[in-house]
């Protein structure tokens, strides 16, 4: 029996072959189509996202020149007409606040014997309230014992004298200026050390700016 292979062309597998080339061109067509997908999807998405941008610009546009036209309408004696009238207002309510019953109050438990009030003038200014007092006192100790008793109060801060002379009777007039804080006030204690407390009721009397009141 001859076992030798005469045939002059050698067999191969085509079946497996082919097998690959098949699988290699299904990969290929595969990867094909999804990068044409994402190429439509990606151009899609620009072309959406530059339509939005154009729409937004546009209505920004239009939004600026509705602004330019409200501005161009408005009348600026008009506007500070309306500031002024709400500063007034402001004002207004800052000095129906003001408690001039409780401001007393604080004189009447803190004055030496040889001092006495002679003027006084609350300037009320967004909530916060400066305040000027004048007295008359023998001498300058008396004035500082003054200052010391009000400070100790809690309700006045930055006490300083801004002004001081000796009027013909030989007594010092001098002029204090602090920033009152009546929400800060400790207890009111009487010259005899009996705790009362402050009467913080609006007084029927309201401050003007640069009004002053004679106790």
């Amino acid at each position: 029996m001859i076992r030798t292979n005469l045939s002059t062309r050698p067999f191969y597998n085509e079946r497996a072959v082919h097998l690959s080339l098949t699988v290699v061109a299904v990969l290929v067509a595969a990867a094909t189509i999804f990068n044409v997908t994402r190429v439509l999807r990606y151009s899609q998405s620009d072309t959406r996202l530059a339509s939005e941008a154009q729409r937004d610009e546009a209505h920004a546009a239009d939004l600026r020149r509705q602004a330019a036209q409200l501005r161009a309408s408005v009348d600026p004696h008009q506007l500070d007409m309306v500031s002024a009238s709400a500063r007034q207002a402001n004002e207004l309510i800052d000095r129906r606040t003001f408690s001039w019953t409780d401001l007393f109050n604080h004189f009447e438990t803190t004055l030496p014997d040889d001092v006495r009030v002679a003027a006084v003038r609350p300037t009320v200014d967004k909530g916060s309230v400066s305040i000027s007092i004048a007295v008359v006192a023998r001498g300058i100790d008396d004035v500082n014992q003054f200052m010391q008793n009000l400070e100790g109060t809690g309700a006045f801060a930055g006490l300083m004298p801004v002004e001081d002379h000796f009027n013909e009777q030989g007594l010092l007039v001098a002029t204090l200026k602090a920033q009152y804080v009546p929400g800060a006030a400790k207890p009111a204690v009487t010259k005899r050390g009996a705790v009362r407390p402050v009467d913080t009721k609006p007084a029927d009397a309201t401050p003007t700016d640069g009004g002053t009141a004679r106790p």
